[in-house]
């Protein structure tokens, strides 16, 4: 008999994912918020942003015990401090949702093999889901974070267009 063993996902340790779980969440919703806001709000539709106005979402990130509450409020997301269920929880692993922000895994793919779960409103869930997958966005790429890369655009930034006096 064959047996076909599927790859693991990555999680972090458990040791990291303690400590990591001790940071406050609001300041990381305001982090997401941002990134959200310049990201995606441009892209949304006016229906879209109608069926989000006065929803709680959520994103829990399992191997940290991390979540990050939002809203959508006066033509942006906003973070906010929720202590009730949210409308809509996506939860995943750090990795996984790593590998949806650069298009590297699809939702369905992780949804179905239990890697991603959705709980609450689930057509709120699928507008979500269906409103990320018709807007075409770059690629997020971590390469542009390391510390030689960001040097070197600080150097090109202030210090290629001075000349010496």
């Amino acid at each position: 008999m064959k047996t076909t063993m599927h790859a693991t996902p990555y999680l972090l340790p458990k040791p990291v994912g303690q400590l990591l779980s001790h940071l406050p969440a609001y300041p990381g919703s305001l982090m997401l918020v941002t990134g959200l806001n310049l990201a995606l709000t441009r892209h949304l539709a006016a229906d879209v942003t109608q069926m989000l106005m006065g929803k709680k979402l959520r994103l829990c990130v399992t191997d940290t015990q991390w979540t990050f509450d939002f809203e959508w409020l006066n033509g942006r997301f906003s973070a906010c401090q929720n202590k009730a269920a949210a409308d809509l929880t996506i939860s995943a692993s750090a990795h996984d949702f790593l590998l949806l922000a650069r298009r590297q895994e699809d939702p369905d793919t992780l949804f179905f093999s239990r890697r991603l779960a959705m709980e609450g409103d689930t057509e709120l869930g699928l507008l979500v889901k269906n409103t990320l997958d018709a807007i075409e966005l770059p690629v997020f790429n971590l390469e542009q974070f390391k510390p030689a890369q960001v040097l070197a655009r600080l150097r090109q930034r202030f210090g290629a267009g001075r000349s010496p006096r």
